[in-house]
């Protein structure tokens, strides 16, 4: 971006963050948001528990400040942050919940980051960031070397300078980092792994605004359905595609396999303990970081997955013809308006009435996701009671939360080494049936590493709605797999 009088001039009259440094409740608005939003990496707050934290914090502040200090409530401050003119905070309703929610935006985490910079450090440490600087130069030189010769080469000269560190070493040589520089290195962890979290607010926000543009093409498009499902089918897929789009998805992949998370949970314990680290203090939370990063890319995981369904659901063919009615009905109001604005009838008056119409909007339906195919096993069903399985249960419109599954496997990891998919099902029985079975299946197969036993068929059973509407007992039997940590 170039920093020129106009570009600053448009961002300092539309840019939240700066608008929220300039406000004269600045103060209150960032030290509150940072305490309840950013510091415990909350992604998304209820209103009735964010109203509560915010009285808390004005009873104190009119404590100390005087009883004149914020004389509104909370729930005020709270929707006039939330305002347009202001966007500091995202207020949305929930899926599933009928009570408002809040939630950071990007811009105001920047503006708190930014105010956080601010403060005099007692310690600056450079080495650790040029070494990374130089670190991502190499990589990018011999990551994009095409002759052979010349990557074996630099294979070769970082394997001799690897045996002539061991031999220093079996010498008795040990270089070792001094409390200095060990605590450069930390620094720049704590500032790379917080920019980390305000990263996956941005491309959440990225996403959403994606999906308003796209709606709002929906809107008022005016050729034909399959033109648009071309078009809009096209540019998600090329925002997949996208830099942002591998970048997210080659650090889900890496953060997703459990013998990473081990390796960075036994990083952390050896650092923390080190007592140049243990002097600086560090956050408790920091020990437990990368599931901070887990957690968070799981939010923008669920919230890339609502955001598609509810695009699907929006290009249904019921739903598409009744916004093309809406639209044509609102063209009709707007043409009669500016007829009647241009050349007023003697003696007539006009309301929206005169133009209105029955509209009869499709009722909310459960959002649709598309089956997966088993790729780690093949499923041999059969009814508890010998009938067929109705084979329509793939395609039921129902929405399984992989992220929660995950977060399942991964608990019960932590208590065993391994554990097998039946006892999965055990201990939180399929609330989804068979497609949430095929979700854990393609789960081992992508996510955890998992071993498949050809020679043991195990049995799950759950129960689920058959045609009549009542409760039948369901179950499937396949090759014994096994999740291991």
């Amino acid at each position: 971006m170039t920093l020129d009088y106009a570009t600053l001039e448009l961002l300092r009259q539309s840019h939240p963050a700066w608008r929220l440094l300039r406000s004269e409740h600045a103060p209150l608005v960032a030290s509150f948001l940072q305490r309840v939003f950013v510091a415990p990496n909350v992604r998304v707050m209820a209103q009735a528990d964010l109203a509560e934290a915010l009285e808390d914090e004005l009873f104190a502040l009119r404590d100390r400040l005087g009883s004149e200090a914020f004389p509104r409530s909370a729930l005020d401050y709270l929707n006039d942050w939330a305002a347009n003119d202001k966007g500091w905070l995202r207020k949305f309703y929930a899926q599933g919940s009928d009570e408002p929610h809040f939630d950071l935006m990007p811009a105001t985490e920047k503006a708190i980051a930014w105010l956080g910079t601010l403060a005099e450090r007692s310690f600056v440490g450079t080495e650790s960031r040029l070494l990374t600087l130089f670190e991502l130069l190499k990589q990018m030189s011999e990551g994009s070397e095409t002759d052979p010769e010349a990557r074996v080469a630099e294979l070769q000269r970082r394997r001799d300078e690897i045996d002539a560190e061991i031999a220093r070493v079996l010498s008795g040589d040990l270089p070792m980092l001094d409390d200095s520089a060990l605590r450069d290195r930390f620094q720049q962890f704590i500032a790379m792994a917080r920019e980390l979290l305000a990263d996956f607010r941005e491309v959440e926000h990225n996403f959403r605004g994606l999906d308003r543009r796209v709606r709002e093409r929906i809107a008022l498009w005016e050729g034909a359905k399959g033109a648009l499902l071309e078009e809009i089918m096209g540019e998600r897929d090329a925002i997949a595609d996208s830099d942002q789009g591998r970048s997210f998805r080659a650090f889900w992949d890496f953060l997703m396999s459990s013998r990473r998370q081990e390796e960075l949970t036994a990083l952390l314990e050896r650092v923390l303990t080190l007592p140049a680290v243990a002097e600086l203090r560090p956050d408790a939370r920091t020990r437990r970081v990368h599931y901070d990063w887990l957690e968070a890319g799981e939010h923008t995981q669920r919230t890339v997955a609502q955001l598609s369904q509810q695009l699907r659901r929006f290009l249904d063919d019921q739903a598409w013809l009744e916004n093309r009615r809406i639209m044509d009905i609102l063209h009709g109001i707007e043409a009669k308006a500016l007829a009647l604005r241009e050349t007023p009838p003697v003696g007539v008056v006009m309301s929206i009435a005169d133009t209105a119409a029955d509209i009869e909007l499709p009722m909310e339906r459960p959002l649709y996701t598309p089956p997966i195919k088993p790729s780690i096993a093949d499923l041999a069903l059969e009814s508890a009671e010998d009938d067929e399985v109705d084979a329509a249960v793939l395609f039921s419109q129902v929405v399984v939360d992989r992220a929660q599954l995950a977060r399942h496997i991964r608990h019960a990891l932590q208590e065993r080494t391994q554990v097998t998919l039946r006892e999965l099902c055990e201990l939180r029985p399929l609330e989804h049936g068979l497609a949430e079975l095929v979700a854990y299946l393609q789960l081992a197969g992508d996510s955890f590493k998992s071993v498949v036993d050809e020679g043991v068929t195990e049995l799950i059973v759950w129960r689920g709605s058959g045609a009549d509407g009542q409760q039948h007992s369901r179950q499937a039997r396949l090759s014994r797999v096994i999740f291991v940590r």
